[in-house]
């Protein structure tokens, strides 16, 4: 495989490293969120390291049959960050793309570019399969993989090491030759401003620093009682829950909301909305609600501002939820919104000890939302 030794597209430049950069590889690969996702470089990163890379790591990229490109201001001509080419296996016409940004080039769109120029050039020359690995947590690189072209594609559990030698998962994106161009549509988009509103509630992504709230929430008995199996979360386990909100989201498989006072902005609650069947376009919604919320209509709210944002911006044509059958309060929130009971399925949930318990289905189509 050729590659130039420059590429313009998409406002940046991709040019060889030279001397001059040593202090911006520094800048770059010193900060601590890089010394945290990218493990490979030594840490602490020091200019001796920027000049062994400059003169030996990225020729050597290239000598191997890979490439390792700064990303430069097309007008300047100043480093902005890293776009590589690496893990080729040539028999299967497959390779892996990386890349770094300096912290003052951050959410500026120059990793998706560099990245999206660089998979257009790698796939014109005949290459099939591109692949793209991110840490769980590493939400702005899950939406440079998007913003580039590359699809989810699953979890690689216990894939990777730490620099303390703690394993951890690594999410898999890929972008194959004959995928359409541009960035890849998202199952879930963001909420428009961050937030969904009726003035009296609020919804906004769940975040990390929620989980201690998370868990006084859904520990509760009375709400432990309405999930299946009816079993208390661990500690660890809303807290990982919450870490990896914000992943779940753009990878499309569930959208986790804190429910808010709209005046106060004192949380009152959560929801979320997972798909059940992408192709046939249905979702289900749950939620729960502190004890001191209760009574006032924000279940309701929150669940009626959900679905009209999986009907709208989200494109879902069906979202059902279901319930046990005695969460009498649970059906009328779902009735107030314009579910209506689809009957009873029993045993389909799993209990204690090995019991079945039985589900009571909602279900609400976009005509009948109230």
């Amino acid at each position: 495989m050729s590659l130039p030794q420059v590429i313009e597209a998409y406002g940046v430049r991709l040019r060889q490293f030279r001397a001059e950069d040593a202090a911006d590889v520094v800048d770059g690969l010193a900060d601590p969120v890089s010394q945290r996702f990218v493990t490979g470089p030594p840490n602490p990163y020091t200019e001796n390291d920027a000049r062994w890379w400059i003169e030996v790591g990225a020729p050597a990229a290239w000598a191997g049959g890979g490439a390792a490109y700064a990303i430069a201001d097309p007008d300047t001509d100043r480093l902005l960050g890293t776009v590589a080419l690496n893990n080729l296996a040539p028999a299967r016409q497959q390779a892996g793309v990386g890349y770094w940004v300096r912290p003052a080039a951050r959410g500026r769109g120059v990793a998706a570019a560099g990245t999206r120029a660089l998979s257009d050039q790698v796939l014109a020359s005949g290459t099939a399969r591109l692949e793209l690995l991110t840490h769980p947590e590493n939400t702005p690189s899950q939406r440079v993989a998007l913003a580039a072209g590359f699809r989810y594609e699953g979890l690689r559990r216990s894939a990777t090491v730490d620099r303390d030698g703690t394993r951890h998962d690594l999410l898999a994106w890929a972008r194959l030759a004959d995928d359409p161009p541009g960035p890849v549509p998202r199952l879930l988009p963001d909420l428009p401003g961050g937030v969904l509103t009726d003035r009296v509630v609020a919804l906004r992504p769940l975040a990390a620093d929620d989980a201690e709230l998370m868990y006084r929430l859904h520990s509760r008995p009375e709400v432990v009682a309405n999930q299946a199996p009816p079993v208390p979360p661990t500690r660890e386990a809303v807290e990982r829950r919450c870490r990896l909100a914000a992943s779940g989201w753009l990878t499309g498989e569930i959208a986790r909301l804190l429910i808010t006072d709209a005046a106060s902005g004192e949380p009152a609650g959560s929801c979320g909305l997972s798909y059940t069947d992408v192709a046939a376009g249905e979702a289900s919604v749950g939620y729960a609600l502190l004890p001191e919320w209760r009574g006032r209509g924000y279940a309701t709210r929150a669940v009626r501002l959900l679905a009209g944002w999986a009907f709208g911006a989200t494109g879902i044509a069906r979202v059902t939820a279901g319930t046990v059958p005695d969460n009498v309060a649970s059906h009328r929130v779902l009735e107030r919104v314009g579910f209506h009971s689809e009957g009873l399925q029993r045993g389909r949930l799993p209990g204690l000890a090995g019991a079945r318990l039985d589900d009571l289905t909602f279900a609400l189509l976009p005509g009948d939302l109230r």
